[in-house]
């Protein structure tokens, strides 16, 4: 979510449409404000902007509100640019086109306790039940926090859908991002071979995830995808991880490109963040469908000092969140007292030294898993607290231990993030790499990706049109990622940026401890404010009667 700032774009955009509307001077000026906050509210997640009664009497005199034809249209007293109301409206249409598409597949329950076990107690197995209502429905959320089997879960879900549909189902697996597409990949294969199933159905069960936007298959300079409604994927079986990241345009392409009786499941926590762009789609779907929608509750792998912090942060008790920092138990939670550039340099300078001991492409591998052990992560991107200052002075404290990062921008171990998505290299926003020397060449750097084969692929810097250094990186790039001990490092001021899901979000990457660095002011502030987003998806989902002014 981007801070409600004023830009460039939002006036301009406003004073063109205000510029061509049928009104008098001063009400072009009011409109210029309602279409000013509307793009302002676009580019912080909002997908419409609510308006008052006598806003929306303006609008309408306008002349350029209505449907198909015009910019601008109001539904649900909500004002939207055409395109968005068409993305929420598309999506709402083929969401509830697949929940209502008979889907029924006949499974016995000797196949449900062979892989989940028999029922021995009253108390409901809500992984058992989601593999049950994936027998039952095309449409399926399967929404819980961190280890409560999310991946596990449809893993086993899958095998069944197999062993019930002759072992023929085509499945695609996917994600948002390519870290989060990796981590996928490495659950299902964590988890495929241990099923006590016929190594057929094993087999039939896909090891490979992607991201969206390869799995959609991009077309090069369009925002459009190759797999549309003319186009469909050929799956009959799509799960997609980290739904919470997917945004508005996004989803609705991914529906679209679904040929009608196409499984979709989807995973996520409703709980975290929202995607960077509009809407707040999983979240949507989860209040206006519960009755596709199963959430998993117990927890078998999170660290419980973490899991009761984010329970807390969760719950808005910023109280006892507070304690669970400043006191000793338990001792994987604390608040930071130190400088926190100071403590990340002396984090990275064990990675720096692994760094200068790699020489082959198994040792850069290695590479990849120490720098996932820690991470700080910011909720601002500029401003000492943020990206930007954090990444120069652990840089600078790094050089003072005698690692230079500062004679060249492409020193060795310099961790870097995509932040544009360039197709032709096959690299998207989110993806990170690492500068190091070619092993075959030790006076020719390259930045190194993982591929979702395994292998390592090394370009050369000067192909890399847009990236940033990631020693710190922004809590919102960090989702989709597992991390060993996380420091997140809130603003000295207060920001409109600070949210409870924003704290949950970064908190819920740690396997093993969390720092905070923080005020008590500022961290009360983050726990005790939600997100606001501004969409009129649930309203559609649920199918009740849409209101809407000059709509034809």
């Amino acid at each position: 979510m981007e801070e409600k700032r004023i830009r460039l774009l939002d006036i301009q955009f406003a004073r063109f449409l205000a510029r061509r509307s049928a009104l008098s001077d001063k009400e072009k000026e009011q409109f210029h404000d309602i279409v000013c906050r509307l793009s302002m509210g676009l580019g912080a997640g909002d997908s419409c902007l609510p308006l008052t009664e006598q806003e929306e009497v303006l609008v309408e005199r306008s002349g350029l509100s209505g449907l198909n034809d015009h910019p601008l249209c109001v539904v649900n007293d909500c004002l939207y640019l055409q395109r968005y109301f068409e993305h929420e409206k598309r999506l709402a249409e083929k969401i509830r086109s697949f929940a209502a598409f008979p889907a029924k597949l006949d499974g016995d329950e000797t196949l449900l306790d062979l892989l989940f076990g028999r029922k021995n107690t009253d108390e409901t197995d809500w992984q058992r039940f989601a593999a049950s209502q994936a027998l039952e429905q095309s449409f399926l959320i399967i929404s819980g926090g961190p280890g409560t089997g999310k991946t596990t879960t449809v893993v086993k879900i899958l095998a069944l859908l197999q062993s019930v549909a002759g072992n023929g189902l085509r499945i695609a697996l996917a994600a948002p991002t390519g870290k989060a597409a990796m981590r996928l990949q490495e659950s299902i294969g964590t988890s495929v071979h241990s099923l006590p199933l016929d190594e057929s159905i094993l087999k039939s069960i896909p090891l490979q995830a992607s991201t969206l936007h390869r799995l959609l298959g991009v077309k090069r300079h369009s925002p459009f995808f190759h797999h549309n409604g003319d186009n469909p994927l050929s799956y009959d079986v799509v799960v997609v991880d980290e739904a919470s990241m997917v945004d508005l345009a996004l989803m609705n392409k991914l529906v679209d490109a679904l040929h009608p009786g196409t499984r979709l499941i989807l995973l996520g926590d409703k709980n975290q963040l929202a995607s960077v762009e509009s809407g707040t789609v999983l979240a949507d779907l989860i209040s206006a469908m519960p009755e596709n929608t199963v959430e998993l509750q117990r927890s078998y792998r999170f660290d419980r000092g973490i899991q009761r912090f984010a329970e807390a942060i969760n719950g808005g008790n910023s109280l006892p969140a507070w304690n669970l920092l400043v006191r000793d138990d338990p001792q994987n939670i604390s608040l930071l007292e130190e400088d926190a550039a100071e403590y990340g340099g002396r984090m990275y300078c064990s990675y720096m030294s692994a760094v200068r001991q790699a020489e082959t492409l198994d040792d850069y591998k290695s590479l990849f898993l120490s720098l996932q052990s820690f991470k700080i992560l910011c909720a601002l991107r500029h401003g000492p607290a943020g990206v930007s200052g954090i990444n120069e002075r652990v840089e600078h404290y790094l050089t003072t231990q005698g690692y230079d990062c500062f004679s060249t921008a492409w020193y060795g171990g310099r961790p870097v993030m995509i932040t544009r998505n360039d197709y032709g290299l096959d690299l998207y926003n989110g993806d990170m790499g690492i500068c190091l020397p070619d092993p075959e060449n030790h006076e020719i750097m390259k930045v190194w990706f993982e591929r979702s084969d395994g292998s390592l692929q090394g370009l050369l810097p000067g192909r890399i049109s847009s990236c940033q250094t990631v020693y710190a990186l922004t809590i919102h790039k960090s989702q989709g990622t597992e991390i060993g001990e996380v420091l997140v490092v809130l603003p000295a001021k207060d920001s409109e940026l600070l949210t409870r899901e924003l704290l949950y979000t970064a908190i819920t990457r740690a396997r093993q401890s969390v720092k905070i660095k923080s005020s008590r002011s500022v961290f009360d502030r983050t726990v005790n404010e939600k997100i606001k987003r501004h969409s009129g998806l649930a309203v559609r989902l649920s199918g009740r009667e849409v209101s809407a002014r000059n709509v034809a």
